[in-house]
């Protein structure tokens, strides 16, 4: 598979092309530090293969912002250091911390935006960056992210939305000023035998923002400027977000955000169009800049067709991976069947806009980590699945029998028919044994089966078959 083939980027070797786009944890504490919850959640996914690791976003400056790691001082360098050291104990993943400024946010509802900015705090922004850059090198990092994704500053300046009235607003060129002399910044700073990614927006997703007609034009300005790979990413903006009393505008609440994290109502591989669109335009005039591609891509199949019809040269799975960090390992040892696989409730995205712990729907209750297992003994059914449907309301209503495994169930997994071949359609932790189907429509007959997993993935045999006619 070309999934699993080695890539090399600017002198970084990559085992694999599959790579974990930075996502919040909330982990860390208001102080910024390092500390061993997440320690222990991103050496799983060093500990699973993935190609390339991106830990969450670390701050370049010291405004405030609740839990978020900082990259702002010489004092965080010891547990940034420590963090890559147990990394590449677990696991051959290279690893790249992403580095972000951000505006200034209140419970008010007031935001400060980039028009507010002055020439020497905007020159200010590009020293920031260019320092956080050397201490990630200094740290032992294999490389370092710069994010101008989302509603963070450099988005905001890129953003069509962007309000200046100078050198650093209004026309394609003068948004991209910033984040160029930021690049540029950076690699002076680092070198250049020092691998540097961005991760941008191919698509803003709201009301007069840009599409891919611009961000394949900053994609190949970016790459000129001297970006080594692109991420791209999608939405996530302040400009839709949605208010709620006492607590700072989020700028994934509204549908910009959806479209940063497409749930479970979004095709699979919801944002391809416009990263072909960046890719194409990129290799037509000459540029061979590795492309990044996210946004439900969950199984090996869709990933392999993304790389070899060149939409994308790596696939970037943040909640599969998060659902299970060993999802790279397991498909490279021919066991997706034992994948925990992701069922995009987008309960994690909740957490984090409510300011919680980010954490798995389907982990169990209370726990900060996703289970490890080496167990290859499969749940069973002692009395048999006994799963039965029932219609009402316009839904269908699935309930089964409680499964049993030698260490614990985790979950089943629902697969559904329309007269031809089986799919799964979710997932649902072990402490429930229904699920309700409310996308089915009359005259149509659905067939459904169940399938309990445990800790390391593996699955029962499938439950008895029931069949409705809607």
């Amino acid at each position: 598979m070309k999934l699993f083939s080695p890539i090399t980027i600017h002198g970084l070797t990559l085992a694999n092309r599959l790579c974990v786009p930075a996502m919040v944890t909330r982990l860390s504490g208001e102080d910024g530090f390092v500390n061993e919850e997440i320690v222990r959640r991103y050496s799983a996914f060093a500990r699973g293969e993935a190609g390339l690791v991106v830990v969450e976003a670390m701050a370049v400056h010291r405004s405030k912002s609740g839990p978020l790691l900082r990259i702002c001082g010489d004092e965080f360098k010891p547990g940034l250091r420590e963090l890559r050291r147990k990394m590449a104990e677990a696991g051959p993943s290279r690893v790249a911390p992403q580095i972000i400024h951000f505006l200034k946010i209140s419970r008010s509802g007031w935001r400060q935006k980039v028009s507010d900015l002055s020439i020497a705090e905007i020159r200010q922004i590009a020293a920031d960056y260019a320092q956080a850059a050397v201490r990630a090198r200094d740290c032992g990092f294999d490389a370092v992210e710069l994010h101008m994704a989302h509603a963070y500053t450099l988005s905001s300046f890129l953003s069509k939305l962007n309000g200046r009235r100078d050198d650093y607003g209004g026309s394609l060129e003068n948004r991209l000023r910033l984040p160029l002399e930021v690049l540029e910044g950076v690699r002076r700073a680092v070198g250049s035998d020092f691998c540097v990614g961005v991760r941008f927006d191919a698509e803003e997703c709201i009301k007069g923002g840009y599409t891919s007609e611009e961000s394949r034009v900053i994609a190949w300005r970016l790459a000129q400027g001297g970006a080594d790979y692109l991420s791209l990413s999608a939405g996530g903006k302040f400009e839709d977000a949605q208010p709620r009393p006492g607590e700072p505008l989020y700028p994934y609440t509204g549908y910009s955000g959806e479209r940063t994290m497409p749930g479970a109502n979004h095709p699979d591989g919801a944002n391809l169009p416009m990263v072909a669109a960046v890719k194409q335009f990129l290799r037509e005039r000459g540029c061979q800049t590795p492309v990044l591609a996210s946004g439900k891509i969950s199984t090996p199949e869709l990933a392999e067709k993304v790389l070899l019809s060149g939409t994308a040269d790596l696939i970037g799975m943040a909640r599969p991976l998060l659902a299970d960090p060993m999802w790279p390992r397991k498909v490279r040892e021919g066991h997706f069947d034992r994948v925990i696989r992701c069922c995009y409730a987008n309960v994690c995205k909740a957490k984090d806009e409510h300011f919680q712990t980010v954490t798995c729907f389907l982990w169990p209750k209370g726990a900060t980590q996703a289970p490890l297992s080496e167990d290859q003994e499969a749940p069973c059914w002692p009395q048999g699945a006994g799963l039965d449907a029932s219609i009402r309301q316009g839904r269908v209503t699935l309930s089964w029998r409680q499964a049993t495994d030698n260490e614990a169930v985790y979950g089943y997994d629902v697969w559904r028919g329309e007269g031809g071949e089986l799919r799964r359609i979710a997932a649902v932790p072990a402490g429930l044994l229904a699920y309700h189907d409310a996308t089915v429509v009359c005259g149509v007959r659905y067939e459904y089966e169940v399938k309990a997993y445990d800790l390391a993935g593996n699955r029962s045999i499938s439950s008895n078959r029931v069949c409705v006619q809607a």
